[in-house]
């Protein structure tokens, strides 16, 4: 390919029928005015998407355009540049063609980037134009911190090793603290936990050495293995950055701080544990940069989602959401609290911790040291008066109480259970104590759910079922088992080599209707869970696991355990 000519991406677009001249003057206006990119101000401002303008570009200069979302990437390629010019240039080596490389680049008229890339590959370059943002995503994925992290807990290592940590300038955190190997590797952990997407860290000293793992959509990772010597360095950086006691190592301690990642905030939720071989520490990371709380956005299906819209809207009552820890609960009724949010009504919500932040809305933090426990703090926000509080969990019997006696003075209350499934809590708010006529009376619904992996849809492929998948799916499906078409996701660059990338939620609804209330009123627990079963209709979330391995979102594999989960 020839070295390419500057063209006029706006007249590009305008020729192609894509824009019109009065959106060009006012995204020239726009630019001139802010200094942004031309091709950034017509995405934002909705007159084009990014395909569009990739796929005008590449008609322009007759040059491939490559979804990289479909590409399989060669990470050993990309690497060939380096990580500061591919982000630099939104660049990415794509193919070796033996003497020529194929380089995709979000904006191929950029005639310094073609020839920077080409003295750097020390090759003849072809371009083919791809999407800014998936190129970004790409380089976050592929140029990893993992070499970094291992080489700063060497460092570290060896600084402990010499005895040259200094304690004291880490306990003062003086001024010139980011360049010490700790505040180094901490960082680089975050960076890099960050660009895989996961949930949480978890630093474990194990005898002899140091493992270090990350919780991605669920499921544990090895990060890396470091000498188990730099576990105090660690341990103490953090829990200065957490405000905890540095001097206490015998008992477990929680707390939370914030990091900053490419500009991003993450909120990071610690918990340290005495082990055998040192502290074991936690960190929950929530990422809210750019989070929308919506409810037809966690994957409700579409008439489970009107009637629970339905039920959130009414003045009074109790609403549960249930599931193990880490199964989305809080998401689910911060995206409900969100919807519901507005001038006209007081929201107050009591939580151990406040997970996210919402602006109008009036969050407690619940304190035990000071005896500040949920009942103590329910009690008070009733005083409030508010139209609604958010419990965050119903721990005891007291708090439960209180929670459906506010539902039955006319709040509506949302809170979280940890039971197996909808049908069993209920029961299991009578076990804790609560009276029966008040389960019946005050709670409206229960919402059960799981959080399932998804196939990585980059690497999808047919997949023929084990026999004892089979036999498990033909329990749901019966004869149609064998009308279907199953996937699974081979593994790429994209997800890591694990075949799933991302989650969605799998829900049931028990909705306390007469006949069920009735039932509830019954002391023989086997008549309420009859009706519990013919007011759900099937509809559970079994159910639902299978209907996205028929639609071919996940693999048979996933929603069994999501099965085994709930007969546990």
């Amino acid at each position: 390919m020839t070295r390419p000519e500057k063209v006029r991406l706006g007249e590009i677009l305008v020729q192609q029928k894509l824009l019109s001249e009065e959106q060009l003057g006012m995204a020239l206006a726009e630019q001139k005015r802010s200094g942004r990119k031309l091709g950034r101000v017509f995405v934002e401002h909705g007159f084009v998407t990014e395909e569009q303008i990739s796929g005008a570009l590449a008609r322009q200069l007759n040059i491939p355009y490559i979804n990289l979302k479909f590409y399989q990437i060669n990470t050993d390629l990309v690497r060939l540049l380096p990580e500061t010019q591919a982000r630099r240039f939104r660049a990415l080596v794509l193919e070796d063609r033996k003497g020529t490389m194929l380089v995709g680049l979000s904006d191929p008229t950029d005639l310094f980037a073609y020839d920077e890339i080409s003295r750097l590959l020390k090759q003849t370059i072809e371009l083919a134009v791809v999407n800014e943002t998936e190129v970004l995503a790409a380089i976050d994925r592929i140029y990893r911190r993992t070499e970094d992290i291992s080489g700063l807990a060497r460092e570290l290592e060896q600084e402990m090793g010499e005895g040259s940590v200094d304690f004291g300038a880490l306990a003062a955190a003086s001024p010139g603290l980011e360049e010490a190997p700790v505040v180094k590797l901490l960082q680089s952990l975050f960076d890099d936990a960050a660009q895989v997407r996961a949930s949480d860290i978890h630093i474990e000293p194990q005898e002899g050495r140091l493992q270090i793992r990350f919780r991605i959509d669920g499921v544990l990772h090895l990060q890396t293995e470091a000498d188990i010597k730099i576990a105090p360095a660690l341990a103490l950086r953090l829990k200065l950055m957490s405000d905890l006691d540095i001097s206490e190592k015998r008992l477990p301690q929680d707390g939370r701080f914030a990091v900053r990642v490419k500009n991003a905030r993450i909120d990071v939720r610690i918990s340290t544990m005495p082990t055998q071989y040192g502290e074991s520490i936690v960190m929950r990371l929530l990422n809210q940069s750019g989070m929308t709380l919506r409810l037809d956005a966690i994957g409700m299906p579409k008439p489970l989602l009107d009637k629970f819209r339905a039920i959130v809207a009414r003045p009074n009552g109790l609403v549960l959401v249930t599931g193990p820890t880490g199964s989305g609960k809080t998401t689910t009724l911060y995206c409900a609290l969100a919807e519901l949010n507005s001038m006209e009504k007081k929201l107050i919500t009591v939580e151990d911790p406040v997970e996210y932040r919402l602006a109008g809305i009036n969050q407690v933090q619940v304190n035990e040291k000071i005896e500040l426990d949920f009942a103590r703090v329910l009690r008070s926000a009733l005083r409030q008066d508010p139209d609604i509080v958010l419990v965050g969990e119903m721990r005891d019997q007291e708090t439960a109480s209180i929670g459906l006696r506010a539902a039955m003075t006319g709040h509506l209350v949302l809170s979280t259970l940890h039971t197996n499934d909808a049908a069993s809590t209920p029961l299991r708010l009578m076990d804790m104590g609560v009276p029966r006529y008040m389960v019946g009376s005050s709670l409206q619904a229960v919402l059960a759910q799981r959080l399932l992996r998804v196939i990585c849809e980059s690497c999808t492929t047919p997949y023929e079922l084990t026999p004892n998948e089979h036999e498990w799916l033909s329990l749901e499906l019966k004869d149609k088992v064998d009308m279907g078409r199953y996937f699974h996701g081979k593994g790429c660059s994209h997800c890591n080599g694990l075949g799933y990338r991302g989650r969605t939620g799998v829900y049931e609804l028990l909705e306390m209707t007469q006949a069920v209330v009735d039932a509830a009123n019954d002391v023989d627990p086997a008549v309420f869970l009859k009706a519990a079963a013919q007011q759900m209709d099937g509809q559970t979330l079994r159910r639902h696991a299978v209907q996205l391995v028929v639609q071919g979102r996940t693999t048979v594999a996933e929603a069994m355990r999501i099965s085994n989960q709930l007969e546990d």
